[in-house]
């Protein structure tokens, strides 16, 4: 459905705003659902950049695994990756790629990536994956990648 047909685009913003309060309110277990999420900060060690936004992760009834990543204060036209991670943002720099398979490859279906996206020229990113299986407990944050690897901010989700 084209939400957007005939309306003027700031009737269109506010629809998508609302739209996106509503997932921000949902209760952390909606529908046998659960829903985490978490705000970025950089890691000031790796960047001067002044990054903020927000991951959610929602793990479905289904078995599938949901994580979106809206993230501003990136260098306009940068293309980031993203993953999710298995330590806090706080503990060795959030350690390693969460993997449904320990042993397995580190790339999706195995891994979960809401990235790489690309910055706009405001310097905002948007990314989403959906992964077949369910996100373990290890599943404890997002970060996102610079172009050349290092990890530049980081989310807890909790």
């Amino acid at each position: 459905m084209d939400i957007g047909h005939g309306l003027p685009r700031l009737g269109r913003a506010l629809i998508i705003g609302a739209a996106a309060a509503l997932v921000l309110v949902v209760p952390a277990s909606a529908g046998g659902a659960t829903v985490t999420r978490g705000d970025f900060h950089a890691f000031s060690a790796n960047t001067d950049l002044h990054i903020s936004g927000h991951a959610v992760m929602v793990r479905t009834a289904d078995g599938r695994t949901i994580v979106s990543v809206h993230v501003e204060g990136l260098d306009p036209g940068a293309t980031y990756g993203s993953h999710v991670h298995l330590l806090p943002c706080g503990v060795n720099s959030a350690g390693t790629h969460y993997k449904f398979d320990p042993a397995g490859v580190g790339a999706p279906p195995n891994e979960i990536w809401p990235g790489p996206f690309t910055a706009n020229a405001a310097g905002v990113a948007n990314g989403n994956t959906i992964a077949d299986g369910t996100a373990g407990e290890a599943a404890m944050s997002v970060v996102v990648h610079a172009p050349g690897g290092a990890k530049i901010a980081c989310a807890d989700l909790g």
